[in-house]
């Protein structure tokens, strides 16, 4: 596809919104509901399709990525309306009789670039936010996964309105040729390298973007740490986690150093307890990617100062990109495999002799994308998360956060996600009240004390053109109700 096919697709886009075709909430919803059919319809095609590209077993694909997209697009559906509905906001005394309110609308035609690490999720989630707020929507799914990719391009059309979303398929080029256009908002998720080019083709149109991108997570596990029940749950945030190749999964453990002979022993019994004894043969194990990624993995394990720091796994099977899960202890910290987001089965322990030092050695690096804290002492909870930044931070468990907060980001982990739903609106309102404090009231004791002599010299010239006796109550009823609406302003 070229620049041409490109801007021909994004001009027939514009003009369905420009007609308003997509702002009704009844255009909405029928969408989501379309969605939702088809998930109920294709589900066994998309865990085939994920399959395909991953190897991920089929329960994975339906609780990470199938089953969240199904919970987006009913959250969607239930609070739509309150999502729609303006928002009033209070106005300032001196404005009196006045109001005001913020009114969500959608962006317009927006591109949802997405990644190969969860291809389906990564693809549709997006989408049903881009959807729920009233957007056209260009869908670019990740080469890298195209079993996915030609099952999105095959079914959208089928399920979806044509008029108002489209997908298109390829690689750069066709990438390329997208990022061309004008967009109202780009939503991309992938590596820090290919988020530059997409700021810098969004710059040349003051294009917001929102970026879902990586970075080393730390997990920190202090001495009074189950350590039975951190080893599962590290476990299943690294390799039940499509292998590693997740930007929220543990990349590596920071262990206090009078547990770490322990913390191995469990962290070996637990993956066969998980995966048995030749994890290769495991039916719940998920494959790299590609042989690009299986490359860039065995370099980083086969570097001379990684090599010799294996105490578990290390296994590898080329032809079937696999690699077994592999722990090391005490990586150099200026090793290549400590310099960069792993993305893959491989798990770097270091140790530290105090949680000051753990809290220091995450500080001195790049803020990461989500913390990970084990241990029973709220004290060490307390400094962990007095003293880090992070995307986000889970205590005594991993992963849970992408769950009910959403995808949050820092620094060069992303820019500017949340609910994926709110990014594609305009503007929804937060929420600003009214300021009862006594800083408030003295800060407006002018206003106030105005507003009392107004009241008084109104109630004055009242009374004084009334001559009938009769007239008193409604005269001081005029009052009184002049009265209430000057403070409820």
């Amino acid at each position: 596809m070229g620049v041409e096919e490109a801007a021909e697709i994004v001009g027939c886009l514009r003009a369905s919104f420009r007609s308003g075709h997509t702002k009704p909430r009844a255009w909405r919803v029928q969408q989501l509901e379309a969605v939702l059919m088809l998930l109920q319809d294709r589900e066994k095609e998309i865990q085939q399709a994920v399959y395909s590209d991953l190897a991920k077993p089929p329960y994975e694909t339906f609780t990470g990525e199938v089953a969240l997209v199904e919970n987006a697009c009913k959250l969607a559906v239930k609070k739509l309306k309150e999502w729609m509905s303006p928002e009033k906001v209070s106005t300032s005394f001196a404005l009196y009789p006045s109001s005001a309110e913020i009114v969500p609308e959608p962006l317009g035609v927006v591109l949802v670039i997405a990644a190969w690490n969860f291809p389906f999720l990564l693809a549709m989630d997006p989408l049903v936010g881009a959807v729920a707020a009233g957007n056209a929507v260009v869908l670019k799914p990740s080469e890298l996964a195209p079993a996915t990719s030609n099952l999105l391009a095959r079914l959208i059309p089928f399920y979806l309105d044509n008029s108002a979303v489209c997908v298109v398929e390829g690689g750069v080029s066709e990438t390329s040729a997208l990022l061309d256009q004008k967009w109202d908002k780009i939503f991309y998720t992938g590596s820090s390298r290919v988020a530059k080019l997409v700021m810098a083709a969004a710059s040349k149109h003051l294009t917001p973007v929102t970026l879902e991108l990586g970075g080393k997570c730390p997990a920190i596990i202090d001495s009074s740490a189950d350590l039975r029940v951190a080893c599962r749950r590290i476990a299943v945030g690294k390799w039940g986690n499509n292998n590693g190749q997740a930007c929220i999964s543990p990349d590596y453990i920071l262990a206090d150093e009078s547990i770490v002979h322990k913390l191995i022993e469990t962290l070996t019994s637990t993956l066969k307890e998980f995966y048995g004894e030749d994890p290769r043969a495991s039916p719940d194990l998920a494959r790299i990617v590609n042989f690009s990624h299986f490359t860039r993995l065995t370099k980083l394990l086969d570097h001379p100062s990684t090599e010799s720091t294996i105490v578990h796994g290390g296994q590898r099977d080329e032809k079937n990109l696999y690699i077994a899960p592999t722990i090391l202890l005490n990586v150099p910290c200026d090793a290549p495999i400590m310099k960069e987001e792993i993305f893959g089965p491989l798990l770097p322990i270091l140790t530290v002799k105090t949680v000051d030092e753990a809290v220091n050695f995450v500080t001195a690096r790049p803020k990461p994308l989500a913390l990970y804290v084990f241990t029973k002492r709220k004290s060490v909870k307390d400094v962990v998360l007095r003293d880090t930044s992070a995307g986000g931070m889970v205590v005594n468990d991993t992963m849970l956060h992408k769950c009910y907060i959403g995808f949050l980001s820092t620094m060069q982990s992303g820019i500017k996600v949340s609910r994926l739903v709110k990014v594609f609106f305009s503007h929804l309102y937060d929420g600003m009240g009214w300021d009862c404090s006594l800083s408030f009231l003295i800060s407006h004791l002018g206003v106030l004390a105005r507003v009392a002599w107004e009241l008084i010299m109104a109630s004055t010239r009242l009374i004084t053109l009334v001559t009938e006796r009769q007239f008193y109550a409604e005269v001081f009823l005029q009052i009184f109700l002049q009265g209430i609406l000057l403070i409820a302003v």
